[in-house]
C-alpha cells in the first residue's frame, strides 16, 4: 500500500509527469496542490500544513539555520532564474551603474526574499557595493502589508525600515524611491538594460545559475520513512529528463512560443548538455555561493554547509 503525500507545487512543464502520474514515486500517492506561489510559501513557512512543498530557498536556508529545524530538503531545483533584471529604476534615473545604489533609497518586498538575496550578494561581490550604505525600504510589491516571514539577524550597521501601508510601485512611481529589487516585474527602466549578456557573462565568470525554490520534505514525514527523499529525486530527475526531450524538439510547439529549441541549442552551448541539473555536484557553485550570501547578510543564524542542506541518501545515486 502506497503512502499518500500532499505536494503544493507549481505545475512547471519538468514537473508535469510526476503530477500527472506519468512517472511515478515509488510507493508514493501524490496528492498534487496547486496554489500561487507566494500562499505555498507562506502556509508552509508558517504552518508546514502538507507534507511537502516548492519553497523558497531563502526561507529553506533560513529555517534549516535554525537550532532543530523542522524541514530537509530533496535537491530538486523547480524554478532558476538569472537577477540582474530585477533592479528596476525610475525611467529617468540618474543611477548609471551598480555602485550607484549607495546612499539611495532602496525597496524591498522582504528581506529574505530568494531574489533579493542574490541581488544583493551579486552586488557585493561582483561590483563592490557596501550594503550596510543603502537605505533599504521593505513593503509589498503591489499590496501594502506584507511582511518578513522568517527571523533575521542582520550585520551591524545595516537598517530596514517597514512601510506596512505603502508599495514598492507607487512609491517608485511617486519618486519616494531610486530603485527597486524584486523577483516579480516591476513598472520602470532596469539599472542593467542589456540583462540577458550580462547574465550570460556571469553565469561564464561564476557558474552561478541562481536557484529560486527547492523541494521540502516536513522533517517528520522523512524521519518516518526516509526513503522518500531519494524515491521522490528520481521521480523529478526523469520528468526533467522528459521535459528537456519535449523543449528540444522542431517538430511540435510544446510551448506556445516560436524558436524554443534555438533558445534551448543556445543556453546548451554555454551551459553544457544538462541545462538544468539536480543534485549537489552539478550545482554547487551556486549553492555555496547562496549560503555565503545568506550568512552575509543575517538570513542564516549561522553558516550552513551545503550538505546540512539535503537529505544524505539524495548525496549520491548507484551505478550499474
Amino acid at each position: 500500500m502506497n503512502i499518500p503525500l500532499t505536494l503544493a507545487i507549481n505545475p512547471y512543464d519538468h514537473v508535469r509527469d510526476v503530477l500527472s502520474g506519468e512517472v511515478r514515486a515509488t510507493g508514493l500517492d501524490l496528492v498534487p496542490l496547486e496554489l500561487q506561489i507566494e500562499e505555498i510559501f507562506y502556509r508552509f513557512t508558517k504552518f508546514r500544513e502538507w507534507h511537502a512543498s516548492e519553497m523558497s530557498f531563502g526561507k529553506v536556508i533560513s529555517l534549516m539555520s535554525e537550532e532543530k529545524p523542522e524541514i530537509v530538503c530533496v535537491p530538486v531545483f523547480l524554478s532558476r532564474v538569472f537577477r540582474h533584471s530585477a533592479i528596476y529604476l525610475p525611467e529617468k534615473s540618474s543611477i548609471r551603474a551598480p555602485k550607484d545604489l549607495e546612499g539611495k533609497r532602496v525597496g524591498i518586498p522582504e528581506w529574505a526574499q530568494t531574489a533579493g538575496i542574490y541581488v544583493r550578494g551579486m552586488l557585493a561581490h561582483e561590483y563592490g557595493v557596501d550594503l550596510a550604505r543603502v537605505q533599504w525600504i521593505q513593503a509589498g510589491v503591489r499590496e501594502p502589508g506584507r511582511v518578513e516571514k522568517v527571523e533575521l539577524k542582520l550585520p551591524s550597521g545595516l537598517r530596514i525600515e517597514r512601510k506596512a501601508d505603502r508599495t514598492l510601485v507607487d512609491m517608485l512611481a511617486k519618486g519616494e524611491l531610486d530603485a527597486v529589487m524584486s523577483a516579480r516585474e516591476v513598472p520602470g527602466a532596469r539599472l542593467f538594460k542589456d540583462y540577458r549578456a550580462a547574465e550570460a557573462e556571469y553565469w561564464k565568470k561564476t557558474r552561478i545559475f541562481p536557484i529560486m525554490h527547492v523541494l521540502a520534505l516536513r522533517r517528520d514525514v522523512y524521519e518516518q520513512n526516509r526513503w522518500i527523499a531519494m524515491n521522490l529525486f528520481q521521480a523529478f530527475l526523469e520528468a526533467k529528463k522528459r521535459s528537456m526531450a519535449r523543449v528540444s524538439e522542431f517538430g511540435l510547439s510544446h510551448l506556445p512560443l516560436p524558436w524554443i529549441p534555438d533558445h534551448v541549442r543556445q543556453w546548451r552551448e554555454i551551459a553544457g548538455e544538462d541545462f538544468w541539473p539536480y543534485g549537489i555536484e552539478p550545482n554547487r557553485p551556486t549553492l555555496e555561493a547562496f549560503l555565503q550570501y545568506g550568512y552575509e547578510q543575517g538570513v542564516c543564524k549561522k553558516r550552513l554547509k551545503v550538505e546540512d542542506l539535503f537529505a544524505p541518501e539524495t548525496a549520491q545515486s548507484f551505478k550499474i
